[in-house]
């Protein structure tokens, strides 16, 4: 059963209440019974690590696949240019 954060406005009182999903927000403050009995809004109790679908299938930015390779100069001389008509040889 998940676990919810609960805090009273009215007198400050902060719990933890365990409730099945399915069960009614509270609402009555065990402390004062008041009415203002909400639940609050927290950070998750697990850390996802390694390198699961998780890490790899979801992230920003673009893929290996996508990324196009840089284009060779076609006027630049190649090293191995032997010939009259080869601009390094003027």
């Amino acid at each position: 059963m998940p676990i919810y954060a609960y805090k009273c406005t009215s007198c400050g009182f902060a719990q933890d209440e365990m409730l099945k999903g399915s069960d009614a927000p509270l609402t009555v403050c065990p402390s004062c019974g008041e009415a203002q009995y909400t639940k609050q809004v927290t950070a998750p109790g697990f850390a996802l690590k390694g390198t699961g679908w998780y890490a790899t299938d979801f992230k920003g930015g673009t893929s290996n696949k996508a990324e196009a390779k840089p284009e060779a100069k076609p006027d630049a001389p190649s090293p191995a240019c032997g010939t009259a008509a080869c601009p390094a040889s003027s």
